[in-house]
């Protein structure tokens, strides 16, 4: 298996040329994005693996990447030599014969979380990667023709708490570079819009200052506000909202740090109900967010101790509590692939390991832009 310290030594030096053959060992799955084909509108220049080189060697050759810090340099050149690293899995075939990728990059950063968390990379950098990636292809199109019907202010904003801007614009300018297509000069205006406004606000190498975060939540929320004017904040609770796989010591870390809280437990919901893992988990739920509600009117502190491995799943929650006003913490739990199984084994629990595996496919690390607050914590103890 290929360690951390292996894939650091896959980013050459400035000047010196990458070893493609080693990045193909170190990451297998890119093995199959030479059979990959792409839609040769936008990449006259053949299949993915051709594609990627490309982007690979423009990366390099940009002024902008031999003034980066050796970090930035790994987190960015990983970010282009895995981009498109869904793309195998994700390729289809319209009636007109078009090729198409459709989610390729959040599914990229899936994939690369995955290889990148069983190297033991660090856990800080692997979310730089992985958001990288995610949104690779977000600057072709905020100048241009949105494709979420948001403006490129938010767009631009949001970003910058999420990744580095710098990066991120590095990153886009190497895609469309390194491919052969019709219109790429007018895509290089539309990235290098995102950057000049990203200048403008302050926010190129920065999070956009936020007069305070319940304005920051608020606007991210979709709220018609401006960032630097304060919104008038709620007496509400403070909520721990925990997040993370199964076994990776929630309950444990709760206990540590929070023990002196309520605490809003789908688990603690069934025995307070009698009832079995699996049974009755609409019942379950109800008494759960019944006792949450009770908590946030009477604006009390407490922890809502549940997996959250999805988006949707954190943001039923996080509703609900703003709803009434509340500070909300996101903290996210994690474990090596080892430690997982192991506590898993020894819990009192009908989850298999193979089970629990399985939920990795459906691991969407929290991002900064969902709450008040974000601690993404290795719980190896």
């Amino acid at each position: 298996m290929t360690n951390w310290k292996q894939i650091q030594s896959l980013v050459p030096q400035p000047g010196a040329d990458p070893d493609f053959a080693a990045c193909l060992a170190a990451f297998p799955q890119l093995e199959q994005a030479k059979t990959t084909p792409q839609d040769p509108v936008y990449h006259a220049e053949g299949d993915v693996w051709t594609h990627t080189q490309m982007v690979v060697r423009e990366l390099l050759a940009d002024p902008g990447h031999a003034a980066l810090t050796a970090t930035e340099r790994e987190t960015v050149f990983l970010a282009a030599l895995l981009h498109d690293v869904a793309k195998c899995s994700t390729t289809v075939v319209g009636e007109d014969g078009r090729i198409g990728q459709p989610g390729h990059s959040r599914r990229g950063a899936l994939d690369a979380r995955l290889m990148l968390w069983e190297a033991g990379a660090p856990v800080d950098q692997r979310e730089a990667i992985c958001r990288l990636i995610a949104v690779h292809q977000v600057p072709f199109f905020a100048f241009a023709d949105s494709r979420r019907g948001l403006s490129p202010e938010f767009i631009v904003r949001e970003l910058s708490w999420q990744v580095d801007l710098h990066l991120l614009t590095l990153l886009a300018r190497a895609d469309m570079r390194g491919r052969i297509c019709p219109d790429i000069a007018s895509v290089l205006v539309n990235i290098e819009l995102v950057r000049e406004f990203a200048l403008e606000e302050g926010c190129l190498r920065t999070p956009r200052r936020f007069a305070s975060a319940e304005t920051a939540v608020r606007y991210f929320r979709g709220a018609q506000l401006h960032p630097d004017y304060a919104l008038h904040e709620q007496a509400g609770s403070r909520a721990i909202v925990m997040c993370g796989l199964p076994a990776s010591g929630k309950n444990t870390w709760v206990a540590a740090h929070h023990g002196d809280l309520p605490v809003v437990s789908f688990d603690d919901a069934r025995t307070e109900l009698g009832l079995r893992h699996g049974q009755n988990e609409g019942a379950a739920a109800h008494h759960a967010v019944d006792k949450a509600k009770a908590l946030l009117r009477a604006s009390q502190p407490f922890v809502w101790n549940a997996t959250h491995l999805s988006r949707q799943m954190r943001g039923k929650t996080v509703d609900l509590c703003l709803a009434y006003g509340a500070r909300v913490e996101l903290v996210h739990l994690e474990a090596s692939r080892p430690t997982l199984l192991a506590r898993n084994r020894a819990r009192d629990t009908t989850l298999t390991n193979a089970a629990l595996l399985g939920l990795l496919q459906r691991w969407d690390v929290p991002l900064p832009t969902e709450a008040h607050a974000l601690s993404l914590v290795v719980n190896e103890g």
